[in-house]
């Protein structure tokens, strides 16, 4: 599973209060933040989404509706 990046803890508070539920938590379990799917390494588009999770919890489909389809 891969490691969540390190956010100050009031960040981590803030997305906790937005989504219900802890980033850090949440990447290590390998879900999505948003949709909850399960993280497949497979389904990025390529290193740079998958390095996103990392940051955001959000998985390819969820990236793609936040931050619009490259």
């Amino acid at each position: 599973m891969p490691e969540p990046t390190k956010k100050s803890e009031s960040v981590d508070r803030v997305l906790k209060h937005i989504w219900g539920k802890d980033r850090v938590e949440t990447i290590r379990a390998g879900h999505c933040m948003m949709c909850n799917n399960e993280f497949i390494s497979e389904n990025f588009r390529d290193e740079l989404s998958e390095k996103e999770y990392t940051i955001s919890g959000l998985c390819q489909e969820c990236q793609d509706e936040i931050f619009g389809e490259r």
